[in-house]
């Protein structure tokens, strides 16, 4: 199974701001919703994290004896000079010509199309291994949705009608003759065991 984790709650999340390469720590909350993924998904067979600290913070805290392997492609899109900003940083011409255009390059940042592209590469890498094991990447919205459109076999357009919560889970499983996804938002694993209070 490859097993898609995006991060606990961050600085930047519970202020509603853009966060692409800027790197907030997790808060409290995050940091409680690490240990509740920790606690309610299988035992991962192999870890992989976004370099950026708080995915990296998300995955030490799953409390794994494995190590945690960071891979760049599944660093956050870059936002450029929106990073850190709020949404409403961008007027409305600025959203429909990203929304509209998946090879747009927002404020100076990167593409979805390019996002797409070294997802996509990182999928098919994990994809082998995670057919007979639990393979748990730990990232950030825009990887996660474009890991979603490899496994749908669709163009990264999709990412816009999509929307994923701190510390969501999403399931591909890549055992069969094409990816199939099994699972987007599922929130069962932060429920699923007790957490003991920090």
């Amino acid at each position: 199974m490859l097993t898609l984790v995006r991060h606990g709650q961050s600085e930047a999340n519970a202020r509603g701001l853009m966060c692409g390469r800027s790197d907030p720590p997790l808060t409290e909350t995050g940091r409680r919703q690490a240990r509740a993924l920790a606690a309610g998904l299988p035992r991962p067979t192999r870890l992989v994290s976004s370099p950026l600290a708080r995915a990296r913070e998300t995955a030490a805290l799953f409390g794994s004896e494995l190590q945690v392997e960071c891979d760049p492609r599944w660093t956050e899109m870059d936002y450029g000079d929106l990073d850190g900003q709020p949404m409403t940083a961008l007027d409305g011409d600025g959203w429909r010509a990203w929304q509209s255009d998946p090879e747009h390059v927002p404020a100076g940042g990167e593409s979805l199309v390019a996002v797409r592209a070294r997802v996509a590469a990182a999928c098919s890498e994990l994809a082998a291994e995670a057919a007979t094991g639990e393979v748990v990447v730990v990232s950030h919205v825009s990887p996660i949705k474009a890991a979603i459109s490899w496994a749908l076999g669709v163009g990264i357009e999709i990412a816009w009608r999509m929307f994923l919560v701190d510390a969501a889970v999403c399931r591909i499983d890549t055992s069969g003759s094409v990816p199939c996804l099994l699972a987007v938002n599922d929130e069962g694993p932060l429920h699923a065991g007790t957490v003991l209070p920090a």
